[in-house]
């Protein structure tokens, strides 16, 4: 008897993606902790997270803060496009990557497209806001 291997829910993954995936939620769901991107997610996100600590409330707008800041929004675009990715795939496509061995098929529906709008309105949000922020800064305003 061969063992099966665990289902993969699509909307799981992709609501792993948006809540937790700055810290690697959603890769270790799908790959497991043996995946070493999953594991650089979250130091990754927190050295990001001290460049905007450096840029914010520090003032300060040296080299490695603005490092850190491009270390940040490279976390937060690659998350967002993971998510989205998730999202997205079809459930024929999902089960032929994920769930090949489950002995069970997605029926996904509407869930996961909520999340990648849901993604994408954050994404636009948090990288516009940010952008304006920065650009406020750069140009001498206060």
């Amino acid at each position: 008897m061969t063992a099966q291997t665990p289902f993969k829910n699509r909307f799981t993954a992709a609501l792993l993606a948006l809540l937790t995936g700055v810290f690697g939620g959603h890769r270790f769901y799908l790959r497991g902790l043996q995946d070493p991107w999953a594991w650089l997610h979250g130091p990754l996100f927190l050295l990001g997270l001290l460049g905007v600590w450096r840029f914010v409330a520090q003032g300060l707008g040296d080299r490695l803060t603005w490092t850190l800041l491009a270390v940040f929004v490279a976390v937060v675009i690659a998350v967002v496009v993971q998510t989205l990715v998730i999202g997205l795939t079809s459930d024929a496509n999902w089960d032929a990557r994920w769930n090949a061995g489950a002995g069970r098929q997605s029926a996904n529906g509407w869930g996961p497209v909520l999340i990648v709008i849901f993604a994408l309105f954050m994404g636009v949000g948090s990288l516009t806001g940010g952008l304006a922020y920065v650009l406020q800064r750069f140009f001498g305003g206060s």
